[in-house]
């Protein structure tokens, strides 16, 4: 398909930010979202074509109110990817402060199902559209220090898959493992050591057209960005 709708969330930073240039580069309408004011104003200045909207997935009026703007603007996404997300500072479980947990758990999983809940029906609807929502290798494997983050990630493993048994045919949910990215969130559980990995730039040529390529026969994989 060409001129797809794509709304992705987390499209300011790291992974999200980097699929916004393949993914306008095609011709596609991408509706992305961040919570920097900041970071949006930049992204509408660098891609008059895109559209870009302040929207912090934990709101979920705020979240709906963004699901209507796109259905106004362009109708039901075919793409949808929920790429927001934080990880927790590194630290064993029981020294995690409760505010830390709970942020991590109001945006790594009620965040996206926050999104799911504003565009899936129309998406429903249609009988069309792929859901992708990022996973981890965290989210398959453990981890010390990040047990928070791996809970999140297992969390949207069972979460997209259990959706993928809900969808009419035709559609897909899919939990997908982005690879090993040096990206600001890497840093903070790495440190320099994750400057051996690929920058988010050269991870998107790549995982841009695989996610394009994804369709109903992936319905409920759990799948990786080929590295």
């Amino acid at each position: 398909m060409t001129n797809r709708i794509i709304v992705l969330t987390g499209a300011t930073r790291g992974l999200g930010r980097a699929l916004i240039d393949p993914f306008i580069a095609e011709g596609h309408q991408v509706f992305g979202c961040g919570r920097s004011k900041e970071r949006i104003a930049s992204l509408k200045s660098a891609f008059p074509k895109g559209n870009f909207t302040s929207v912090d997935v934990t709101d979920t009026a705020s979240v709906a109110a963004w699901a209507q703007q796109v259905f106004e603007t362009a109708g039901p996404p075919d793409l949808l990817i929920n790429n927001a997300a934080v990880m927790n500072e590194p630290g064993t479980l029981w020294t995690i402060p409760q505010a830390d947990f709970d942020f991590i758990i109001d945006v790594n999983i009620k965040g996206v199902a926050n999104v799911i809940r504003a565009f899936v029906p129309k998406m429903v609807e249609k009988k069309l559209g792929v859901i992708v929502n990022l996973s981890s290798g965290w989210g398959r494997s453990t981890s010390p220090e990040v047990a928070p983050y791996c809970a999140t990630k297992y969390a949207i493993e069972g979460l997209s898959k259990a959706l993928a048994q809900e969808l009419p045919r035709g559609m897909a949910s899919i939990p997908l493992n982005p690879g090993i990215i040096d990206t600001d969130m890497l840093r903070g559980a790495w440190g320099e050591t994750a400057g051996s990995y690929p920058k988010a730039e050269k991870w998107a040529m790549k995982a841009a057209p695989f996610l394009l390529g994804l369709g109903a026969s992936d319905n409920g994989k759990s799948l990786s960005v080929p590295g």
